[in-house]
């Protein structure tokens, strides 16, 4: 066992094993002993002939890396738990995630399925949209930074970010992130802005699809040349999400997708597969009602009779998709048909019940994405599942004919099921 692995951090945190290192220190696995839980601990290492302007600047840009995600608690953005200075260098303890990164995953398995890209997608821009609402951009937003729990996608490493109210910390002359992932107006010497970490969720998400980066070349100028002359390639795996990479690798700021749009185009894709079918036509009955009016003609000194012709509408029936659904208003009582043997029944209390529903695999599939209204409901007989519900207290779920209890408002529910 080396030294740093019997080291114990502020005499809780024991370090365990090492994970990984990269170009700025190591990340272990570590032990909180106060807590009795696993954590990831990331060490920052100086260089050895850092002057000491620029170590008091990296010692600033460790407690932002810190503060960053700590202002935003999301299920998408890693959570920090802690700073510890030991050894002369900074500590950051932090959630424990063993999963691989989107970059291991394509590394590993190739390009990945439009399906998956799209969760994936609309997960982190889920997380870009916290941060951004705090004023805190990212700046390196690239595929090792993410990281695929499951169906959970974690934003993770804000080591560049900035927030709206802190000063700039990177120095002029300095490139700072990473070229195949930064937006052109930052390559060329711009303030980052949230558009700019749009740019680089495009070029991730083009990267997960086609098995690289857009403008990857072979070494960093030939890459940032053409960043700055070349069009983005079209590409050629993104199927209904070409709209959505196209958008988003816009290479004028202004131009580019922003946030809502790119929510909007990502979900339209989302529900491609559901768009072939016809949305029922709304039939009319005509109406002919005869009636006498006592009006006057005063122009003509004689009484009228008017004939009303009118349209009236017919329901369209339920829609042919939906599972049980109740009209909106209506009690909530009582199970919705199928909720006995389904794996899986949805029921919308509120007109914010959100829920993502998939089938795992090596593949996943997207059963749904979307919102209901409320009396609105799913059913789902697949044997597995995994399903989150964003708000528990806007939705009724039963799994294997079990009613489920009602959630607190806000709260999150993830399900990993198996028909019984």
């Amino acid at each position: 066992m080396s030294q740093s692995e019997r080291l114990v951090l502020a005499t809780r945190y024991r370090l365990v094993s090492e994970i990984g290192q990269g170009a700025n220190g190591t990340v272990w696995r570590g032990h909180d002993e106060l807590l009795d839980r696993a954590v990831a601990i990331k060490e920052l290492r100086l260089p050895d002939n850092l002057a000491e302007d620029d170590r008091v600047v990296f010692y600033r840009r460790t407690l932002r890396e810190a503060r960053a995600p700590a202002q935003l608690r999301t299920h998408s953005i890693v959570e920090v738990y802690d700073v510890v200075i030991e050894q002369g260098r900074p500590w950051i303890v932090m959630e424990m995630i063993e999963a691989p990164s989107l970059e291991q995953l394509i590394e590993r398995s190739g390009p990945l399925p439009p399906e998956r890209v799209a969760h994936i997608g609309r997960a982190l821009l889920d997380a870009l949209n916290t941060a951004h609402k705090a004023g805190i951009v990212h700046r390196d937003l690239k595929p090792s930074n993410v990281l695929l729990d499951g169906d959970r996608v974690v934003l993770t490493d804000f080591g560049l970010a900035f927030s709206s109210g802190s000063a700039s910390l990177t120095k002029t002359g300095h490139f700072m992130g990473s070229p195949a992932y930064v937006a052109p107006e930052v390559a060329a010497g711009e303030t980052a802005t949230p558009r700019s970490d749009l740019w680089s969720l495009g070029a991730t998400l083009y990267a997960a699809l086609e098995g690289r980066p857009p403008f990857e070349r072979e070494n960093v100028m030939a890459t940032l040349s053409a960043l700055a002359n070349e069009s983005p390639p079209a590409p050629q795996n993104a199927g209904a999400l070409a709209p959505v990479i196209t958008g988003l690798l816009e290479k004028n700021p202004t131009r580019r997708l922003s946030h809502a749009r790119a929510v909007d185009r990502l979900e339209r894709a989302l529900a491609g597969p559901r768009s072939g079918r016809r949305a029922p036509t709304p039939r009319y009955r005509l109406m002919v009602v005869i009636g006498l009016i006592g009006a006057t003609v005063a122009s003509c000194g004689i009484g009228a009779t008017a004939l009303i012709v009118g349209m009236m509408r017919e329901s369209p029936g339920p829609s042919p998709t939906a599972a049980a659904s109740t009209p909106a208003g209506t009690a909530q009582a009582g199970a919705p048909p199928g909720a006995a043997t389904s794996t899986l029944v949805v029921r919308a209390r509120s007109d914010s019940c959100k829920i993502f529903v998939s089938v795992p695999g090596a593949a996943m599939t997207v059963l749904s994405d979307e919102t209901l209204h409320m009396g609105e409901a799913r059913q789902y007989d697949q044997p597995r599942i995994n399903a989150v519900v964003y708000d528990a207290s806007a939705c009724d779920v039963w799994v294997n004919g079990r009613q489920k209890p009602a959630g607190k408002p806000g709260e999150r529910q993830n399900y990993t099921l198996n028909k019984e």
